[in-house]
């Protein structure tokens, strides 16, 4: 069966994609896990037994609640500084003279990456580590079948009251007695959806049937995505928030009883980055503000001392014990002692020993070896301690020797748990090994098989003759099935724990299992094919030479290079540099390319001359990018380098010269507008400067200059119907900024209201749809109709146009001049670099496939999951719509890739004197050039899986490859939809 390059390389991306997920499923793990919920409230244990005979403790039951009312606020995205800060003091005065001078407990609790609300949540609630998996499946949050504060309160007979993120609707069906949800996705809204929390507040404060109030705050984390934590609208909401813990404060202490105190608990589930969003491992994301506000606590004389760092999974079981209720079974935080600090010797040594019971009994269901870690062996011997203290103080003993033998079993509980769940907290996930290493086989298969097929696949016809059923190989691939089976009954009979794979059914196995043995079938057979080639002579010896370039040199050693880089960390996080220094050199080395054609070789053939005057001649009547032939062209240097200095005259000689040192100072121009990565991150950058609200009338013009310009660069192809589109629609952009207050119209002066841009979003939607249509009708005609490449040219750069307006209207207004600049290199390198210097399409494609990954971190964006712009996802809807705004923050997210794929694609169809095999040339190297990182990734990850940044660094940037991997799979076959060319005109 013979196919084309095009064809051939979606298919091998498709299943390569196919890989990645059984591997991402495999390695974003499972944590483990104690017995089933149902199972969870078994006899709470005893305390220690003391020595000798007839002495027994009475102490056999939970410990009574230590407070009759508890109400938790968390307000998402609160960081510690906010609170413990400059800006504590200035906006939350209450909260700040609680802290310093009241009836309080402050603590800065630290949260374990992904720093995303559903995960925290979940640390919050179960005290256990949620595995890093958790942050995708944020959108969408299942509900919580793990044993958890709220499921103990319930089943306790405690009525629960929620406001705030619907998350926890989601999370906790059917548990709260009262409860109103606010989604928590549409981050344009800093009011409302606070308002609808508080607006409950005054009636059910005043009531009197209802245990445990939890509150949940959104406003301060939208605020922080659209504007980041130095907006002036934070000090504001700083503010609202203070006075919302002041009337709750005084509330609850106005309606204490003398038999109970009440309890205020305020936290943040995350932080916040520099840039206003989370998910990553800084500390402005990771450390949050935890207080424990109530009458039963002493007051200070003086102002604390800076605040004790806690974790803050150890909420939940202090939470526990002061509701009387028992530790979650998964839960591996410690209990907070300053809580209960002011209560009886005995009563605190009880409260540590029930959670160091719960955390021993959590590692040896987890652990075979459990007796041999130091946690479980100090446990032990304070147990033990526990006993003796627990014998003299029954025989009466009343002395100062009890006193300080209790001091020293608490400090001994107090390192067992802290061990304890250092040891757990290491070993809270397990990998599934056969899951991860059946990906990994296939993701190396289809790049060997891609590897291997590089000579044929990019070859005059860009097609090859794939072996389907030669007799050898038809016996191998039915002895690999059948191997392949027996393993995947030996590993699934005896797994120990359970494996995604296994879970399939045996149709799936069975048909990813022949998958596999197709793909080795297939290796072997192009190893074969290549060396009964490699014994025959050469048909054509001169035609078969190549010299390599300096082009072919950089991008070969490009590539290594940047592959080996992902072994470690620092170049993980700092991915950045890389692409800038490679596209910096790319450009030097096309100036000096550039240089020696027309300075150093002058003499050209004249039977050369004619020819390359009239094609340069064709490039000036149109800048459509109709090239010269590619195959008119040798591989030699000379003839490349001698066509090149003939039509190279005048100005447009200089411009060519010109055009590598503008593209250097365009980019350039760009790092200096986001700072990314993370060593450099937190310095002050152009985008930042451009942001601040004094900065707003600059940020004002910029905007409207760089969409003045985009609409420039790209009309110039477009009929005169997308023009008008593309005109209305760049307006529109303007107006949704405007709206929203992110940029003002020359004629407004301060005092507008900000809305959330709904109707001006749409107004671009309708637009955006317009022009993608007219050019989707110009395709369909070009395929159907009429095979005319003028048409399709024109279609293809239609819908490309509308997709540079979508990216305007999703990119924040101090992004515009990126877009402008990835317009502007395009135009640039198309008129005065690819088509003088007459580039194969592979040489093409993967110089847009360096720019288009540079341009990926031109926005902003890194390697940590905090840089994805979650607001794009909302721009024009009024409420969360799953799919579109995964759809809309992808693209935003992916833009620069995305445009730069799909410009590739406008550029090599409509050179129509360029070999018709030029799109399925690009096709298979934009391919490959996307296998060849991930591939090699994911056994480097799979090495490293216990490094000991595997999930701050390595586990982000596991997850943008795999998104990569499926936006190339989708941009390749748009590649092969287009290559409709299926008889190539080009001669053997």
């Amino acid at each position: 069966m013979r196919l084309r390059s095009g064809v051939f390389a979606s298919s091998c991306l498709l299943v390569q994609a196919l890989g990645v997920a059984l591997f991402l499923r495999g390695f974003f793990p499972v944590p483990v896990r104690s017995v089933p919920r149902r199972e969870a409230r078994a006899d709470p244990p005893a305390e220690p037994a003391p020595p000798g005979p007839g002495m027994v403790s009475n102490w056999t039951k939970i410990p009574p609640p230590l407070f009759k009312k508890v109400v938790i606020v968390l307000i998402d995205a609160l960081r510690d500084d906010f609170v413990f800060g400059p800006k504590g003091k200035q906006f939350m005065p209450y909260t700040t003279q609680v802290v310093e001078k009241g009836t309080s407990y402050s603590f800065i609790a630290e949260a374990k990456p992904p720093t995303v609300t559903m995960p925290r949540i979940k640390a919050l609630m179960t005290g256990s580590i949620p595995g890093f998996i958790d942050v995708v499946v944020n959108l969408n949050s299942p509900a919580l079948l793990d044993d958890n504060l709220i499921w103990q309160a319930k089943t306790a007979g405690k009525r629960i009251i929620f406001y705030g993120d619907d998350t926890w609707v989601k999370l906790f069906p059917k548990h709260f007695v009262e409860y109103d949800g606010t989604t928590s996705f549409f981050v344009s809204d800093f009011t409302e959806v606070d308002d609808n929390v508080t607006r409950h507040l005054d009636r059910v404060l005043k009531r009197e049937d209802w245990d445990l109030l939890i509150l949940h705050y959104l406003g301060l984390d939208h605020i922080g995505h659209m504007t980041g934590p130095n907006s002036p609208l934070v000090g504001p909401k700083l503010r609202e928030m203070d006075n919302i813990l002041k009337k709750i404060h005084i509330s609850l202490i106005s309606k204490e009883e003398a038999s109970l105190p009440n309890l205020l608990v305020v936290c943040g589930d995350h932080g916040m980055s520099e840039t206003g969003s989370h998910g990553g491992s800084s500390e402005g994301e990771v450390h949050t503000p935890l207080l424990f506000i109530s009458s039963a606590f002493g007051k200070r004389s003086a102002p604390p001392a800076q605040p004790e760092h806690v974790q803050q999974t150890d909420l939940a079981s202090t939470l526990a014990i002061g509701l009387g209720l028992p530790i979650s079974r998964n839960s591996v935080g410690n209990l907070i002692l300053p809580v209960v600090g002011g209560k009886t010797m005995r009563e605190q040594l009880r409260f540590v020993h029930l959670n160091g019971f719960q955390l021993s009994r959590l590692l040896q269901e987890n652990t075979p070896a459990y007796e041999k870690d130091p946690g479980y062996e100090h446990f032990k011997i304070a147990e033990k301690s526990h006993g003796n203290w627990i014998k003299l103080y029954l025989e009466g003993n009343n002395s100062e020797i009890l006193l300080n033998l209790g001091k020293k079993v608490l400090k001994q509980y107090l390192e067992a748990l802290k061990t304890l769940s250092s040891s757990l907290s290491r070993q809270v996930a397990q990998y599934d090994m056969y899951s991860m290493m059946v990906g990994t086989v296939i993701i190396m298969e289809v790049l060997i098989l891609l590897l291997l097929s590089v000579p044929k696949a990019l070859s005059k016809r860009a097609e090859f003759e794939v072996p389907l059923s030669p007799p050898l190989f038809s016996l191998l691939f039915y002895l690999m099935c059948l191997m392949l089976c027996a393993v995947h009954v030996i590993v699934c009979t005896s797994a120990e724990s359970l494996c995604y794979f296994c879970s399939m059914s045996w149709l799936t196995a069975v048909g990813v299992m022949m998958l596999i043995s197709a793909l080795m079938c297939g290796i072997l057979s192009a190893v074969a094919k290549i060396l009964e080639n490699y014994r025959l002579p050469p048909k054509n010896p001169v035609a078969s030479s190549y010299s390599w370039s300096e082009i072919d040199v950089l991008i070969l050693a490009g590539t290594i290079g940047h592959v080996l880089s992902l072994g470690a960390s620092s170049f993980i996080e700092e991915e950045h540099q890389t692409w800038y220094f490679l596209i910096n050199t790319l450009c030097l080395v096309l100036c000096q390319e550039l240089c020696r054609n027309n300075f150093l070789l002058k003499e050209c053939d004249p039977q050369h001359s004619t020819n390359v005057k009239q094609n340069f001649d064709s490039i000036e009547e149109s800048s459509e990018c109709k090239n010269i032939d590619i195959p008119a062209a040798s591989n030699s240097k000379l003839g490349k380098a001698t066509s090149s200095s003939e039509f190279m005259k005048g100005s447009d000689k200089w411009i060519s010269l010109a055009t590598p040192w503008i593209i250097l100072i365009c980019c350039r121009l760009l790092r200096s507008l986001n700072q990314t990565g993370v060593q450099w991150a937190h310095r002050p950058d152009f985008g930042h400067w451009l942001t601040s609200f004094e900065h707003k009338s600059e940020l004002s013009f910029l905007a409207a200059v760089s969409l003045l310009m985009i609409f420039v660069l790209v009309q110039r192809r477009c009929s005169l119907v997308s023009k008008i589109a593309m005109a209305l629609g760049l307006l529109g952009v303007y107006s949704y900024r405007s709206a929203i207050g992110n940029v003002t119209f020359p004629w407004q002066h301060g005092g507008k209201d900000i809305s959330k841009g709904i109707t001006e979003a749409r107004f671009v939607y309708v637009f955006v749809l317009g022009i993608v249509f007219t050019g989707t009708k110009d395709l369909l005609k070009s395929q159907v109709i009429s095979a005319d490449s003028s048409t399709k040219s024109t279609g293809l750069w239609e819908v490309y146009s509308g997709l540079v307006l979508l990216a305007a209207l999703l990119f924040r207004p101090h992004n515009l001049p990126v877009l402008v600049f990835c317009l502007l290199i395009q135009t640039m390198m198309t008129k005065y670099i690819w088509i003088p210097l007459k580039f194969d399409a592979a040489q093409i494609t993967i110089m847009h496939y360096w720019f288009g990954q540079a341009f990926f971190y031109f926005q902003g964006n890194s390697n940590g999951i905090a840089t994805v712009d979650i607001s794009a996802g909302f721009v024009g809807l009024d409420s969360y719509v799953e799919i579109p705004a995964i759809f809309l923050t992808a693209f935003a997210t992916y833009a620069g890739p995305f445009l730069w794929a799909v410009h590739l694609l406008c550029y090599l169809s409509s050179e129509v004197r360029r070999n018709s095999a030029a799109v399925g040339h690009g096709c298979f190297c934009y391919a490959l050039m996307r296998s060849i990182p991930v591939a090699i990734y994911v056994v480097l990850v799979t090495g490293l899986r216990y490094h000991l940044f595997i999930w701050s660094v390595f586990s982000p940037k596991l997850l943008y490859e795999g998104v990569h991997v499926f936006i190339t799979a989708a941009v390749c076959l748009f590649f092969t939809t287009m290559d409709q060319n299926h008889s190539y005109k080009v001669q053997d």
